[in-house]
């Protein structure tokens, strides 16, 4: 049996050297986080980003935003609803994840604005 111990989240806590900044963001009805690590964000699993939480966001050079699919979807963004989402944000380069199957790679990425991108399995994103 695991022994999982939950510890809650009040605001910045540093991982090392490293300064986290919790993102509050919304999966439906839920709050939950997303993170921020110095000039690089990471908020999937998500379908909103509350107003408060886009202040947190200025100045990325990557953000790692979740794009499901292009229907509708109670708890995840639409891909056109993660481009309008991350044009607001105004990161350097966006990549979309959390993507279901019936976004074609190539095809997808071909359409999607400058700075944009799916992410894909193996992709290594260096921070300075």
């Amino acid at each position: 049996v695991p022994n999982v111990r939950l510890f809650p989240i009040g605001g910045p806590f540093c991982l090392g050297r490293q300064e986290v900044v919790p993102i509050p963001v919304k999966h439906g009805p839920w709050d939950v986080l997303g993170f921020r690590f110095g000039r690089f964000a990471y908020l999937t699993d998500c379908n909103a980003v509350p107003d408060a939480s886009g202040a947190l966001l200025g100045g990325l050079d990557d953000l790692v935003l979740d794009a499901l699919r292009r229907r509708p979807h109670p708890t995840h963004f639409t891909l056109e609803q993660a481009i309008a989402m991350a044009r607001r944000i105004g990161a350097r380069r966006t990549w979309f994840t959390h993507i279901a199957h019936d976004l074609g790679h190539a095809e997808t990425c071909a359409g999607l604005p400058e700075g944009m991108a799916l992410a894909y399995d193996g992709l290594v994103l260096e921070m300075s």
